[in-house]
């Protein structure tokens, strides 16, 4: 079989054509079963939805399935009801909570996560105003730099906490973040992201890319910094957004299923 380092994408119609008929491939219902959006998709409540996927994404590194088992085990600990749970729990309602632990995620960043959401849910109908703005206004390296200091702006921040939600400041990617406004934002009928949220549009999302996406877009010639930063997310999103403008992100069901279903033929 031909490796697609073998044939780069000189004109942008062919690139188009091969990452459509991707998109086409992946991006339907049975995606969702082997992928962190799976958990979010249990819910109908809106609040329910953001809760879950924000959380799902903040534990999205390693393994799948590993990452669906234990978001699953965190809703159930919030008795299957994550809004509920973050309006209404009192202090002993958290004490069933300081044995959770994924990776490096432990008790201390789930108890301030939870005091976040509380906190911001008291204001606030939706987590879509965390990063609501002027469509006309709108830069996502602002808006998640702005997330970023309006999370951390309870008092007493564990220091351990900061490294779970990331900031263009530092040069991060923000893999989990550009996810989570991926499922929030894209609606396209194809029953995997939500589209909860009219801001921001789909054609301001920056594309998640993790080793998957980064690994398949150097394959096949769209990416060309070594580094898989904030730069090379952008410089990747503005590749496809010559694609495809208005909704540039949904390229990631392509580059990222690639990666994790055909992994030898992007080495």
């Amino acid at each position: 079989m031909t490796k697609p380092r073998e044939y780069r994408f000189i004109v942008l119609q062919d690139l188009k054509d091969f990452l459509d008929a991707k998109v086409k491939l992946y991006n339907r219902p049975e995606f969702i079963t082997n992928d962190p959006i799976s958990v979010p998709h249990r819910f109908n409540r809106k609040q329910d939805i953001e809760i879950a996927a924000f959380f799902a994404a903040t534990l999205a590194w390693g393994q799948r399935q590993t990452i669906i088992m234990k978001a699953n085990q965190l809703m159930s600990l919030m008795d299957d009801a994550p809004y509920d749970f973050i309006r209404h729990h009192k202090t002993a309602d958290l004490k069933h909570l300081l044995h959770f632990r994924h990776r490096t995620f432990q008790p201390t960043d789930l108890l301030y996560f939870i005091a976040f959401l509380k906190k911001h849910y008291q204001s606030h109908r939706s987590l879509e105003a965390c990063f609501k703005t002027k469509a006309s206004e709108y830069d996502v390296t602002n808006t998640l730099m702005k997330f970023h200091d309006y999370f951390f702006s309870l008092g007493d921040v564990p220091e351990r906490t900061r490294k779970h939600v990331s900031s263009p400041t530092k040069g991060s990617a923000c893999k989990r973040l550009n996810m989570f406004l991926r499922w929030m934002v894209r609606n396209d009928d194809r029953g995997v992201d939500f589209g909860l949220w009219n801001s921001p549009k789909p054609s301001q999302l920056v594309c998640p890319v993790d080793v998957h996406v980064a690994r398949v877009a150097r394959a096949l010639g769209v990416l060309s910094r070594k580094q898989t930063d904030w730069k090379a997310a952008c410089h990747l999103t503005n590749v496809l957004r010559l694609v495809d403008p208005n909704d540039p992100v949904k390229y990631d069901y392509a580059l990222f299923s690639l990666g994790v279903i055909q992994p030898e033929l992007y080495l």
